[in-house]
């Protein structure tokens, strides 16, 4: 797996964190991905600064560059062109406007879009755009 492509952190047990992922993966070719939960998502997170245990965000790290919560969704957004990328322009209004509705969603999104026993194991078709040694 290449080091050098921008990865996104989620939360592995979340529903909804693995439906977006899904979204992302069925529209970019260019992303890895790895759970908050897993050693190397564990590993990420710790080198940028952040708590693994801190599950109400998921991250974008690329090169030095380390997005979380309503950022990192508009990273990704952009990221994956037209017409998604228009929500983009979004980025200038100040995080104190944006972060409350991620939290908002973050913080309720077990009750509302359910919960897995596990993280999530890729299949075969997908395995190659995680980063990890587990599997």
């Amino acid at each position: 797996m290449e080091q050098n492509r921008p990865v996104l952190l989620f939360d592995g047990v979340c529903n909804l964190c693995n439906s977006f992922v899904n979204f992302v993966m069925e529209r970019d070719d260019d992303f890895a991905f790895a759970s908050i939960q897993s050693d190397e998502g564990a590993r990420l997170i710790r080198e940028a600064g952040l708590s693994p245990e801190d599950l109400e965000t998921f991250v974008v790290i690329d090169g030095d560059d380390v997005y979380t919560k309503s950022r990192a969704g508009l990273e990704v957004l952009r990221r994956l062109g037209l017409p998604y990328s228009l929500v983009y322009p979004a980025v200038i209004a100040p995080r104190f406007l944006r972060d409350p509705v991620y939290n908002l969603i973050a913080s309720n999104r077990y009750d509302w879009f359910g919960k897995r026993d596990e993280c999530r194991v890729p299949d075969d078709e997908t395995k190659d755009r995680f980063l990890s040694s587990e599997f």
